[in-house]
């Protein structure tokens, strides 16, 4: 086990984790190299070794399209998530694939299945 990062007597944790990181295994390769370079690199960074904030989500491609997803599934009621995507895409609207239209009308709670 080892001591926590503040009472380090040899310097400090950076110093302790850069030895950790320039520490070789059995065959000579570095012991974690990725993860302790990229704490090094922050820590010169920022002056901090707390994580970086998470910024957001990527906005829906068809955000902007609610209006007419609703028109179209309220004009006819047994429409495919194909017949969608035709639709959107002769209208000039960037779709992506079936995916991404099924979670935007999900959201809004619009049906789209043909009745069995």
């Amino acid at each position: 086990m080892t001591a926590p990062l503040s009472a380090a007597s040899d310097g400090g944790w950076f110093v302790r984790l850069r030895r950790a990181v320039r520490r070789r295994g059995r065959h000579g390769a570095l012991r974690a190299p990725v993860g302790g370079d990229k704490l090094m690199q922050r820590v010169r960074e920022t002056g901090s070794a707390a994580p970086a904030r998470i910024v957001g989500y990527r906005k829906p491609l068809l955000a902007g399209h609610e209006p007419l997803l609703r028109e179209l599934t309220t004009a006819e009621p047994g429409i495919t998530l194909a017949e969608i995507q035709a639709a959107l895409i002769w209208r000039g609207i960037q779709t992506g694939s079936l995916a991404t239209i099924w979670p935007t009308l999900r959201r809004l709670g619009l049906r789209h299945k043909k009745s069995c």
